[in-house]
């Protein structure tokens, strides 16, 4: 009862607006993260938006304008579309491609390249290079990865050494600069077992390796958790597939 009366006479003695802030703050989604994503030139993607969170993940990676972003393995260019629009003209998106990945997604490698050469997205270059490699021409403000940390220690990507390239993402990037990690959940305990086999990754392992790169742990993100997978389905089971509970992980690099 004291804590709560200390409370209502604190809050009194604020201005309005700072109350204000304190209550839109935490769930404050940025102009620009906004109008990125109500984009005409994505309403193909806007059936996802709900499923994928995008408003969400964009605004928990704190993708800003002016900013350089690396969009890790981008897939069809989902992110990197939003990605894109939230930077503007004076930004830059790096949609990096592992040569050893490419060979397995030619079409959406293509697919960037395509992105890239659209007038649209002229902030957009791709980048294909080793997966045990990451360069950059330039220092990036985030690091952006999704659903695909679990594949680099795999053999078709050559069995990255997690712990060299998770050095190299923090060389990439500039001071205070965030490393955001997203992926399907394995089995507590169950490390890089399930890499190979269910797409999983134990979210422990991966706290730990990036943190051991010289990473502070910055936050989580709850919106992809789905309590009814048990860990235990290939992510592409009809099952679960769409559905998989998945980790959101933000990393920072120290100033």
């Amino acid at each position: 009862m004291r804590l709560n009366v200390l409370a209502l006479l604190l809050a009194a003695s604020l201005p309005a607006a700072a109350l204000a802030d304190q209550a839109t703050t935490p769930g404050a989604v940025p102009a620009a993260v906004t109008a990125a994503v109500n984009d005409p030139a994505r309403q193909a993607d806007a059936v996802n938006d709900s499923r994928r969170k995008i408003t969400e993940l964009a605004t928990f990676a704190g993708v800003q304008p002016g900013q350089r972003v690396v969009d890790l393995i981008p897939g069809s260019g989902y992110f990197t579309r939003v990605f894109s629009q939230i930077v503007g003209p004076k930004g830059r998106v790096f949609a990096v491609w592992p040569t050893e990945y490419a060979k397995e997604a030619e079409s959406d490698v293509k697919g960037s390249r395509a992105l890239a050469a659209d007038p649209h997205y002229n902030n957009v270059v791709v980048l294909v290079q080793p997966a045990a490699a990451v360069s950059l021409p330039e220092k990036a403000d985030v690091v952006f990865t999704s659903q695909n940390y679990h594949d680099y220690p795999d053999p078709f990507m050559g069995k990255v050494d997690l712990a060299r390239f998770d050095k190299q993402v923090f060389d990439a990037l500039k001071p205070g600069g965030t490393f955001v990690v997203i992926d399907h959940v394995a089995e507590a305990g169950s490390g890089l077992r399930d890499t190979n086999t269910l797409h999983r990754i134990d979210p422990a392992i991966v706290r730990k390796q990036v943190e051991a790169a010289g990473f502070v742990f910055d936050g989580e993100s709850n919106v992809l958790r789905n309590p009814a997978d048990d860990h235990t389905l290939k992510v592409f089971d009809p099952k679960i597939r769409g559905k998989t509970d998945q980790f959101v992980y933000r990393f920072r690099k120290p100033k």
